[in-house]
């Protein structure tokens, strides 16, 4: 079996950017990967503004002693053009507004005293108090977006503030899934004897559309030799990636295996981790004729198939598929940050694979455990906040540094 870093390393070395970008409106785009940066066309601000309700003023025009009071020669509100102050006069000024020429300093209303058409100044400012700069945030011609970015709302926020209205973006990631397994049932759908409902399809077609992939759902397939084939033929043909849930095991009923082996290839078969070892990776050949041009020149579509157990499946699929998934995006950076944190527990048998526990943080900063840490139990993953990276052979005590995955950084 391969460690978890040789396995992500033999996917993410397969994996490199899919053809094909379009321009989007950028309310559109969250989510989205820039294909070509974005560059600011102006200066943010595009001019010199007040940070605060107040008045503008040449700091000259204030004498070190005697009278401070300054008649006010003009009102500005945001969104209105000033006039040059004129000397010895101040101007009434609001957040955002233009600070008119001549003035060198802002004083906020606390630190004065109006009555009438004059106001007095309480306090000697410095130059530039109170005075955002042009440009102070963004210089026209700077990137500011650069090409491979996830677009978060912040980002279109950014982008909108140079006046984009569009943004260049890669097209989206084409996944096919399947789910095999005759046990399978729909929630909605009486529940036979020996059968359990479907979570997997829900978890993995959620995680997909997080990710912002165009995804091909084909449902259940039987537990057929002849029909898993017949599925991943079809699915190859216009997408980039096939990911499978269930059936990658060696039992006599797990046929999704040798249907890829008949189909294409396998590179990639067991992770010494826990849970999820059974996971696949390989490529499904694309019938040329037919392939889709929007899809990749390649005369294959890569295939990754998960464990049906449903924390086996989220796991592997956070750790795995998410990056690989990005690379294709076109993102650059795909490495989850990792927290160094207190487990306050102890867990004296350790395991020879990896182990990827659930835990949560708790009020005192530490990390409890879940007490049952079954690759069947989904609640873990809805009770913790992310993923202990437990090496092998390795048993915790509690006190002890421990390696934190969150959620938070897995799930974006």
């Amino acid at each position: 079996m391969l460690s978890t870093a040789e396995a992500l390393a033999t996917l993410l070395s397969a994996a490199s950017p899919i053809p094909g970008t379009e321009s989007i409106p950028t309310l559109d785009a969250l989510n989205r990967v820039l294909s070509a940066d974005v560059i600011s066309p102006l200066d943010v601000p595009p001019m010199n503004t007040s940070s605060m309700d107040g008045y503008a003023i040449r700091t000259e025009d204030l004498a070190t002693d005697g009278d401070r009071r300054l008649p006010v020669s003009q009102r500005i509100p945001a969104g209105h053009a000033p006039e040059p102050l004129k000397p010895g006069t101040a101007a009434r000024i609001f957040t955002g507004a233009t600070v008119p020429p001549g003035a060198d300093a802002i004083v906020m209303q606390e630190q004065t005293e109006a009555a009438g058409n004059e106001v007095t100044i309480l306090h000697s400012p410095a130059p530039g108090e109170w005075i955002t700069a042009q440009g102070a945030d963004i210089r026209s011609g700077s990137i500011i977006l650069p090409a491979g970015t996830r677009l978060t709302p912040q980002a279109l926020g950014l982008a909108a503030s140079v006046g984009c209205a569009e943004l260049k973006v890669r097209r989206r990631v084409k996944v096919a899934v399947f789910f095999t397994g005759d046990e399978l049932t729909m929630p909605g759908e009486p529940l036979k004897p020996g059968a359990i409902y479907n979570s997997n399809r829900f978890t993995l077609r959620g995680l997909l559309e997080k990710l912002g992939c165009e995804v091909t759902d084909y449902g259940i397939v039987p537990d057929k030799l002849d029909a898993t084939r017949a599925t991943l033929r079809e699915a190859a043909q216009a997408h980039d990636l096939i990911l499978t849930c269930g059936g990658v095991s060696v039992g006599e009923e797990d046929h999704v295996k040798p249907a890829v082996e008949a189909e294409g290839r396998l590179s990639m078969w067991q992770i010494a981790m826990k849970p999820g070892k059974p996971l696949a990776f390989g490529a499904v050949r694309r019938a040329a004729q037919q392939a889709d041009a929007a899809a990749t020149a390649s005369a294959e579509t890569f295939f990754i198939g998960l464990p049906g157990n449903p924390v086996s499946s989220f796991a592997t699929f956070l750790l795995f598929v998410r990056p690989f998934v990005l690379l294709l995006a076109g993102m650059q950076t795909v490495e989850p940050r990792a927290l160094s944190l207190r487990a306050d527990f102890t867990q004296k048998k350790a395991d020879r694979r990896n182990e990827f526990l659930r835990a949560r943080i708790n009020p005192a900063g530490g990390l409890d455990l879940f007490p049952n840490q079954s690759s069947a139990v989904l609640t873990s993953t809805v009770w913790g906040d992310g993923l202990i990276d437990n090496p092998p052979n390795h048993a915790i005590s509690a006190g002890e540094t421990v390696r934190f995955i969150p959620f938070s950084e897995l799930l974006n």
